[in-house]
């Protein structure tokens, strides 16, 4: 899929990190379709360009209640996956929490362990966030496995707590703090 030059706001060896763009509602949707298996049942994304649009608004707009980045591939530009910081409160919290989903291209490669420690830099650094949240269904193992690589402790379980794909499913919380992160 051809790409124009990004603006990356992070970069690792492999992968870096941008926002949400219009530009990307082909790819993006492209890659949800080729992706249902491995996101379901643990989440549902948008998969057509009415979807991407509302979606990517709310991500890369100006709300300062969310942030979305990309996940790119460096030597192609292709969309690895996505990390989202949702439910930013200010003041004495300064937290997020945060939900993410690797392609089914790129699943089982590290690109989204690379893409999450860019985003969790950039939160803890230029966003001025102290704490990240991430709820996990207890039996997404991969998703499990990248929070606690990532080093998230776990912190509880909450049954029933969000509704995802027109159920209400049980969730682990997951947390880090900067200073977790030394």
């Amino acid at each position: 899929m051809p790409h124009t030059a990004p603006h990356y706001l992070a970069q690792g060896p492999r992968v870096a990190v941008r926002r949400f763009r219009m530009e990307d509602g082909d790819e993006f949707t492209a890659r949800v379709r080729e992706s249902k298996d491995l996101h379901r049942p643990w989440l549902v994304m948008p998969d057509s360009d009415e979807a991407y649009a509302d979606y990517a608004g709310r991500l890369g707009g100006d709300d300062p209640a969310r942030a979305g980045f990309l996940v790119c591939e460096k030597d192609s530009g292709d969309i690895a996956g996505f990390v989202n910081i949702n439910n930013i409160v200010r003041g004495g919290f300064q937290c997020g929490a945060l939900g993410y989903g690797a392609f089914a291209h790129a699943a089982g490669r590290g690109l989204m362990r690379e893409g999450l420690d860019l985003v969790i830099g950039y939160a803890f650094g230029p966003l001025g966030l102290h704490r990240l949240e991430i709820n996990v269904q207890p039996g997404n193992t991969a998703s499990i496995a990248l929070a606690r690589g990532a080093g998230f402790r776990l912190e509880g379980f909450s049954p029933a707590m969000l509704r995802v794909d027109g159920e209400w499913r049980d969730h682990e919380r997951w947390a880090l703090t900067a200073e977790m992160r030394g």
